[in-house]
């Protein structure tokens, strides 16, 4: 798909409305301060962390009413979780894949190319997947406000009204305030130390920065010019040449490699003469640690947050999220307690900032629990790592309803799958078997196999490996319905 952008005929004052706003979520981040419920390859912003739905489900339910089309920017490993959990919410949405994360600057420049090329007046209203906003109403109030700011050709930004001296968070001073209650950007600060973050709240002139912009897709595009015209020449030439894979738009690789990496903040917003902001109190949080994810959920008598199967004697102030097994606690103060399938953590609550170095020693250890959880979902379903010893691996495989595994075969391990519940037409070698409950096949060593659920209902399997290697990366794919041949 080719896109040629003459900026100038976009540049026009004519009114818009919702249908023209796109909303363009940004899905990356790894969120290693939520470890082990956050891992990299299984994030925050798809966990359902304060509610049923995930953090990403949350963002799509709060936009305005008849948006245009969403533009999702996200990295590869991540495409099947944004097009699975953003499925039953929204309709003809677009996927964008960035072939290496670049930051914001460049991630934003994509979409404004995409939604010019569906729509000469788009209006980008850029968001975070994984924030958390109470107050919807007052979301879409400010929306509004920024919305008729963005028609007059501004860059409108965000800022959080602050509840307390936050140190973890940039600033925004605000500047001339102007009669529809927006202010002029002043400055964009770091992130303060203790006593400054005092000053700055007892000052009440400034805001903390969400990362949250409205504005138009080609006025950004003109300032990105402008300021940085690196990034917008290299944006424009990936977006010349992209590929639709399945439901993902592939930006041509070698040149987005090319682009250099800067946040919209630096490269635009602290350099344009057109910054506004935008006053936002609507319950908003980051969700950045678990002492954040405490302050905003419901909470006990005791000031106890539970998640899952806990019984607690003389607890107070803590978080306790257990996925499996029972937790119980007595005498305890002002902890986190998280328990999966494969990892407890336990912190004290005002120390859970420094959660991310028990990542970064996972990382250093090559460990899987830095990246996985033992239960792992892939497109076609997910499948759980049920016991793992030497030269074998139990796994339990989910596989939905007319989805197919790709055509396969490995170089050190045979499998032997036994179906629990549904029905498998399987590929083994030469032969297509039709299993039912209690059935099984062997597959040895080298030999090309597939499996697929040719049924209504799940088709629920045990698969035993035995092998001298059992990593995901003994794989060999031959056919792919999800563009993942080698």
């Amino acid at each position: 798909m080719a896109i040629d952008i003459n900026i100038s005929q976009y540049m026009d004052d004519s009114p818009m409305n919702n249908k023209n706003i796109f909303p363009t979520i940004m899905c990356g981040g790894s969120g290693t301060r939520l470890w082990p419920l956050s891992r990299a390859l299984f994030p925050k912003q798809f966990l359902s962390l304060v509610n049923d739905t995930s953090l990403l489900q949350d963002t799509l339910k709060r936009l305005p009413e008849n948006s245009g089309n969403p533009i999702f920017i996200c990295n590869e490993e991540h495409r099947f979780l944004v097009a699975e959990q953003t499925r039953h919410y929204t309709d003809n949405a677009t996927i964008l894949l960035e072939p290496q994360g670049r930051n914001t600057a460049p991630a934003i420049a994509l979409a404004a190319i995409n939604a010019l090329s569906q729509n000469k007046d788009a209006l980008l209203l850029v968001l975070a997947s994984d924030h958390v906003i109470k107050d919807d109403a007052a979301f879409k109030r400010a929306i509004k406000q920024a919305q008729e700011s963005a028609e007059q050709n501004n860059l409108v930004t965000f800022g959080i009204v602050p509840t307390h001296p936050e140190t973890g968070y940039g600033y925004i001073k605000q500047g001339m305030k102007f009669n529809d209650g927006t202010f002029k950007v002043a400055k964009f600060v770091e992130k303060p130390n203790k006593h400054l973050a005092e000053e700055f709240l007892a000052s009440g002139a400034y805001l903390w920065n969400s990362g949250m912009f409205m504005f138009k897709a080609a006025r950004y595009l003109e300032e990105l010019k402008k300021h940085r015209p690196d990034i917008y020449k290299a944006c424009q030439s990936a977006m010349k040449d992209t590929q639709q894979d399945l439901d993902f738009v592939r930006p041509n690789k070698e040149s987005f490699l090319a682009c250099p990496e800067d946040s919209v903040d630096y490269a635009v917003m602290e350099k344009t003469d057109s910054a506004i902001v935008v006053p936002l109190d609507a319950g908003w949080s980051d969700v950045g640690s678990y002492s954040a994810l405490w302050e905003i959920s419901e909470q006990d008598e005791s000031k106890n947050v539970i998640k899952g199967d806990v019984i607690t004697v003389k607890t107070n102030n803590c978080y306790m999220h257990t996925s499996d097994k029972m937790i119980a606690t007595v005498g305890v103060n002002n902890l986190v307690i998280v328990n999966t399938p494969d990892a407890v953590l336990i912190a004290d609550k005002n120390n859970v900032q420094d959660v991310k170095e028990i990542v970064q020693q996972l990382k250093v250890n090559d460990r899987s629990e830095a990246v996985l959880h033992r239960e792992v979902y892939r497109p076609w379903g997910k499948y759980d790592s049920i016991d793992t010893g030497e030269r074998f691996q139990v796994k339990r495989i989910t596989v939905k309803p007319g989805a197919k595994l790709s055509v396969q075969m490995h170089h050190h391990r045979a499998e032997h799958w036994v179906v629990v519940s549904g029905t498998a037409l399987v590929t083994n070698g030469d032969k297509n078997i039709m299993l039912t409950e209690n059935q099984s096949t062997y597959i040895p060593i080298g030999v090309i196999h597939a499996l697929e659920n040719p049924g209504k209902v799940d088709l629920e399997l045990i698969e035993v490996q035995s092998g001298s290697y059992l990593g995901e990366d003994d794989i060999v794919r031959f056919e792919d319905n999800y563009g993942r041949v080698d």
